[in-house]
């Protein structure tokens, strides 16, 4: 692979994994620590998470220095750990990895079993490196939540859904996490869980208790996933928009037995228009298109994607030069304002930002899908 294929001069990056992890775990009152130099925080609250100045969350950097790299001081990391647990009682711990200690092979693990020796409150690892998005260290931490603190419940009387993936740097702070909830419930359903987004840490014990679960974001995936093989909950993935907003009704096919698994068809038609985000969002906005307004779509994802959610008009791409070839032909795009400087000048670009490729910059822009179309 020419290096040209692995850097960027014009568009921006998204969201590194060990931010994923910590936005997943953000509101369930557990401690979250990045293992890496100084300075990686506050990258995180400042251009990742636009619920750190309204909400309570314990966020940390281990402050990793050259000489404990340097000499693999992880004695020092455990009892940094251990001194802040003892002030701050969290639910849980969690210690991300990042490049640093993905390079010199600090066993996260270990250190895991150690903090949680001495403090006795459950504590993991999340086997991050930085060098995947956001998604990926999501749906890992996801994963790691259900795994450890699922409990096997009766399902409720009540048609129930638990909403699995939820972050904001797909979904902002613009109200449509809230709306989606209302939506539910006004659907006659009882929400047991939600994971991101107004999360709340008993709730996930009784996370089988739910008869379907609704997957809005592909990090929600691997956690759907194992939820089906442990408790023999169905999934939904999709995300209701306004005017097409088909999630309840097949929701409830779902947790009848149907094997429906996505409200979208992933497979599309060739066509010259495209949608760049994530993919779960991509595919509900490509389908609300072909429903809604008549237009078929392709659909480019630039970060990690579940290889259920790629058809064969769906691309998974990276490279600046790769999106900007595939592209140049292209009569309409729909993607965040950052892409535009490399889409042809005869295409006409609809912008739909997204936290997690251009941070707070049009955060105000960001419409609410069940409002906003």
């Amino acid at each position: 692979m020419l290096l040209t294929d692995q850097t960027s001069s014009i568009i921006s990056t998204y969201t590194a994994d060990v931010s994923g992890v910590c936005s997943a775990l953000f509101e369930l009152g557990g401690m979250c620590i990045m293992h890496d130099a100084s300075g990686c925080n506050s990258t995180y609250n400042t251009h990742d998470e636009p619920r750190w100045y309204n909400t309570d969350s314990m966020v940390y950097i281990s402050a990793l220095s050259e000489m404990d790299a340097v000499m693999g001081d992880d004695k020092k990391l455990v009892n940094d750990i251990v001194h802040a647990a003892s002030n701050l009682k969290p639910n849980f711990i969690a210690i991300a990895g990042t490049p640093i200690p993905s390079v010199i092979g600090t066993d996260l693990e270990a250190a895991a079993r150690e903090v949680q020796l001495q403090t006795d409150i459950p504590s993991f690892s999340v086997p991050t490196d930085g060098m995947h998005s956001y998604l990926y260290g999501a749906g890992l931490a996801f994963l790691e939540l259900v795994r450890r603190f699922s409990s096997d419940f009766p399902k409720t009387e009540k048609m129930s859904v638990n909403v699995i993936g939820s972050t904001p740097l797909d979904f902002s702070v613009n109200g449509y996490m809230e709306d989606l909830y209302t939506y539910l419930i006004d659907n006659g359903f009882e929400i047991i869980a939600k994971l991101g987004m107004g999360a709340d840490f008993e709730s996930v014990k009784k996370i089988s208790s739910a008869h379907v679960n609704l997957v809005v974001s592909s990090c929600g995936i691997p956690a759907a996933r194992w939820l089906k093989e442990r408790y023999g909950t169905p999934y939904l993935i999709g995300i209701p928009i306004k005017g097409n907003d088909i999630i309840a009704d097949t929701l409830k096919q779902v947790a009848s037995g149907s094997a429906i698994t996505a409200c979208f068809n992933i497979c599309g038609t060739p066509s010259d228009t495209y949608i760049i985000h994530e993919a779960v969002t991509a595919a509900s906005a490509a389908e609300y298109a072909r429903a809604c307004r008549g237009i078929s779509a392709c659909i480019i994802c630039p970060p990690d994607t579940e290889p259920c959610l790629i058809g064969p008009n769906t691309f998974i791409m990276d490279s600046e030069n790769k999106i900007r070839d595939i592209l140049k032909d292209a009569k309409r795009v729909i993607a965040d304002p950052l892409f535009k400087p490399i889409c042809p000048e005869s295409a006409e670009f609809i912008p739909f930002a997204h936290e997690a490729f251009s941070g707070r910059i049009y955060r105000n822009s960001i419409p609410n899908l069940l409002k906003d179309i």
